[in-house]
């Protein structure tokens, strides 16, 4: 296993009611308890400085003895498919796609897995569970070293984010994966959170009082007759309930000492609960750190990649591009960070091959933030403000780094400066018109945007659809400029024909 280093860190677990329990370790730090009315006990135990290996012996009524013990950084890392997907799973082309780049990602994943070897590197992977109304205290899983034999299960997201962190410190580094495919943010919300808002609040209330009504009314025998291609399951195994993967899943991990958590979640949202998603993720984060304990921990997630074919006309109303503009709303909370995915996305598969790309950029805010790397920029370029005058629009930009460019990117090949116009900005008047803009950098940190038709602007948008197209503006240190709009609000969406709007 992997601790975190240097910190107070919590050991747990159960035994006999009264029952005494004793830790020792081989650096010295020692700690003993005894079991209360339920069986539960907790220590603390002060953690060495990165290295090892080392043991931690455990002794009560039997022993336990836990061996191969690093100290070193230790990241959680959630959200759903695109950080649930294993290295396997990317190691061969798409046969639905014929973009040389596709092959030559799969090549280098598919060395990366077959010839990569760390045992300093390893990940600890939570299994499926579901629990919808009691958080629960145990969990099953198992930590695995990365070799050439057990790299095809690493989380591709989390190991390249991780093999980053090794490489720039030197230290050993732990990923704890926790995720699941196809999940909306709502079941990875503590409970406690929903009560603190009152529509959160009744929706789940709404959610649990239907759950409890398809339990009551559960029959395993004539669902095995409705549905005899696959074994039925249960309502209560329902993993879109709220609250039920933070309980299943999450609460089992706390509070073991953590650097902090990175994520890569949103595409499910992009049909639930659509203009809910920056409160209900704020409120899924603050939950986190209210549990663990272990104050405003580092933060840092994966804005969603381009999708579906490209967009070209300027656009009003799209799903995917509200989610990744809440998204970049989310930063407004304290310690958080965000990767922009927009030039690697695959308009044909919503798990984008490139994962090398994510990790890096992912650990980019780390190495900043948390590691003291000196480093120009950890961040593509995010709207800070604008200013109207007449009928141009100046947008100011934190992030900048060494200047704003433009630039294209081929996969996983670092990014060149192309000095082309400016693509992806969209602009418009009160009426609502939107017009593809003329863009131009007009200083290290400002891009100012026009269109002879709309000689009063009110609102500019950049990258505003599910595939922008080759949107173009980036940082000199190759980092892509996130989707964002000038408005405060966050735009309505209209909901989906024959539903109301969430």
């Amino acid at each position: 296993m992997v601790i975190q280093r240097n910190t107070e860190a919590p050991v747990w677990g159960s035994a006999d009611a009264g029952e005494k329990v004793s830790i020792a370790t081989s650096w010295g730090a020692n700690a003993s308890t005894t079991a209360d009315k339920d069986g539960k006990w907790q220590v603390t135990l002060k953690t060495p400085k990165a290295g090892g290996p080392h043991t931690i012996t455990l002794k009560a009524n039997n022993t336990v003895e836990i061996n191969n013990v690093l100290s070193g950084e230790v990241w959680f890392c959630s959200g759903q498919s695109n950080m649930d997907f294993y290295l396997k799973q990317l190691r061969k082309s798409n046969p639905k796609r014929t973009l040389p780049e596709d092959a030559i990602t799969a090549e280098y994943i598919n060395k990366e897995v077959t010839t990569a070897g760390d045992d300093q590197l390893r990940q600890f992977e939570v299994q499926k569970n579901t629990s919808p109304f009691e958080p629960l205290n145990t969990l099953n899983g198992n930590w695995l070293i990365s070799s050439p034999k057990t790299n095809d299960n690493f989380s591709a997201t989390a190991y390249f984010f991780a093999r980053e962190l090794r490489k720039e410190l030197k230290v050993p580094v732990g990923i704890i994966k926790c995720a699941w495919g196809g999940t909306r943010v709502e079941p990875w919300i503590p409970a406690e959170q929903y009560q603190k808002d009152k529509d959160m609040a009744a929706y789940m209330q709404q959610e649990h009082t239907a759950l409890k009504k398809a339990i009551a009314n559960w029959d395993p025998e004539k669902a095995k007759q409705g549905n005899k291609r696959r074994a039925p399951r249960s309502p209560e195994s329902n993993q879109q309930m709220p609250t039920t993967l933070f309980n299943g899943m999450v609460n089992p991990v706390i509070p073991y000492a953590i650097k902090g958590a990175i994520w890569y979640q949103g595409e499910s949202n992009a049909s639930h609960n659509i203009t809910q998603y920056t409160k209900h993720f704020q409120a899924m984060i603050s939950g986190w750190r209210e549990h663990w304990g272990q104050g405003d921990f580092p933060f840092y997630f994966a804005q969603l990649a381009s999708f579906r074919a490209e967009s070209t006309e300027p656009i009003e109303h799209d799903a995917w591009a509200s989610i990744c503009d809440q998204q970049r709303r989310t930063l407004s909370l304290k310690n958080t960070g965000m990767a922009v995915l927009n030039d690697i996305g695959e308009a044909s598969d919503i798990h984008p091959h490139n994962k090398v790309d994510v990790g890096i950029r992912l650990a980019l805010w780390a190495l900043k933030n948390d590691y003291g790397k000196d480093l120009a920029a950890c961040s593509g370029p995010l709207y800070k403000s604008h200013d109207i005058m007449g009928g141009k629009v100046t947008i100011t930009f934190d992030h900048a780094g060494s200047g704003l460019m433009t630039g294209t990117k081929n996969n996983i090949e670092p990014t060149v400066e192309t000095k082309a116009p400016i693509k992806g900005f969209q602009i418009c008047g009160k009426d609502r018109k939107w017009q593809w803009a003329e863009a131009s950098i007009s200083g290290p940190n400002t891009v100012t945007v026009s269109h002879q038709d709309v000689p009063k602007p009110t609102v500019v948008r950049y990258a505003w659809a599910a595939n922008p197209g080759e949107v173009n503006l980036y940082n000199k240190e190759g980092l892509p400029a996130s989707i964002f709009t000038t408005e405060v609000e966050i735009p309505a969406y209209p909901a989906p024909k024959g539903k109301k709007k969430k």
